[in-house]
């Protein structure tokens, strides 16, 4: 089972299924195309700062081990550890990446395979009530009277009672 997260625009109401249109799912597990193709799979994702910042790493990562002369066994190691970062993290820049753009996590799904969760994460939008704008006002009055100074402190009624 692998967990996938759901990202819908900021603005979507819960149970709204236009905003499904502009739905992402993301896998929350390695990324082989991330580890195979590094930078290129960023670009291919749309996630430019996400793919400069991994392109000027693997080059200068490439140019460290140059200057310090590391053995070419150690270097391919290293550089393979390099790849293994990237294709752990790649899906981590995308949430990151999408949140930046207004598309924070709405939900969290475990699912077999992709199509299932899906299926699971648009359900259990859909089956959401919108929310009310406001809260019903009542028209009982309060039993003790409002502060009109500014609340200081964490306990305000604390120091009235003194």
């Amino acid at each position: 089972m692998t967990t996938f997260t759901l990202h819908l625009p900021r603005d979507a109401w819960p149970g709204d299924p236009t905003a499904l249109d502009e739905a992402e799912l993301v896998k929350d597990a390695f990324s082989w195309g991330a580890f195979f193709f590094t930078f290129l799979w960023f670009f291919f994702h749309r996630l430019w700062l996400a793919g400069l910042g991994v392109l000027v790493l693997v080059f200068a990562f490439g140019m460290a081990l140059e200057l310090l002369d590391v053995h070419p066994v150690a270097g391919t190691i290293a550089a393979l550890l390099l790849q293994i970062l990237i294709g752990l993290e790649a899906n981590s820049l995308r949430r990151w990446t999408l949140a930046r753009r207004g598309f924070p996590i709405a939900d969290v799904v475990t699912a077999a395979d992709r199509d299932e969760a899906e299926a699971k994460s648009f359900a259990r939008w859909l089956e959401q009530r919108p929310a009310t704008a406001r809260p019903p006002v009542s028209t009982s009055v309060p039993s003790t009277p409002r502060r009109l100074d500014p609340v200081i402190g964490l306990f305000p009624d604390a120091e009235r009672s003194r």
